[in-house]
């Protein structure tokens, strides 16, 4: 059975894919590393690689996940890369979120305060799914808030312009985190949240298994 690597989103782990039927592949779930001082997102990306000891692989990224896997695609273009509810480039991230590189807001609040926050559920859940929000709270109570912090400052600071041909991309059309309407994707779910695994897990996983072949 073919491996599939899955990388998860921003303070996320592998519960955000837990919704989907992988019983088509077998599936690696990537672990964060610790990021070392001011690290850009492209070097990370490039440590994160050498955790794939695949040759050819097929790396699957929602959200902060999908960037990276972006960059790893540019260094290498034996690899498949399957973004959901991410951006390519820099340009496909909205502006209010481009403004916090001048105004960084999440470098002031406390780390306990951000986890008690059921905004970003609110913002991410297309669907009102109890299961599925109860997930995404887990979820951000368990996230390592300084990293979250540094990855935030790296995605303000990525400006990618290059999109590879080894690249498909997915997008919902309901996502509020990075706006369907900046991104050009190749695959579009109608009605689709930020957590497209979660609340399009049918759809996504019959999509997946049809590309990873």
């Amino acid at each position: 059975m073919k491996k599939v690597y899955f990388i998860s989103g921003l303070g996320a782990d592998k519960r955000v894919f837990s919704f989907l039927d992988l019983s088509f592949c077998e599936p690696v779930y990537i672990d964060w590393i610790p990021p070392e001082k001011n690290e850009t997102l492209e070097n990370y990306a490039t440590r994160l690689r050498g955790l794939i000891d695949e040759p050819k692989p097929t790396i699957v990224g929602i959200s902060f996940g999908g960037m990276l896997a972006t960059e790893m695609a540019k260094r290498d273009p034996s690899i498949n890369a399957i973004l959901m509810a991410s951006s390519k480039t820099a340009s496909e991230i909205p502006r209010y979120l481009k403004a916090a590189r001048y105004f960084p807001f999440f470098n002031w609040v406390p780390p306990g305060l951000l986890k008690r926050s059921t905004y970003l559920v609110k913002q991410m859940v297309g669907r009102n799914d109890p299961d599925q929000k109860r997930i995404l709270l887990d979820i951000i109570r368990d996230s390592d808030m300084l990293f979250v912090k540094w990855a935030m400052n790296a995605i303000l600071r990525w400006k990618n312009t290059e999109v590879p041909g080894n690249i498909i991309h997915i997008h919902g059309t309901a996502d509020r985190i990075l706006p369907y309407r900046l991104v050009h994707s190749d695959y579009t779910i109608q009605g689709g949240s930020h957590v497209l695994p979660m609340d399009q897990h049918a759809e996504i996983s019959a999509l997946l298994k049809k590309l990873v072949g």
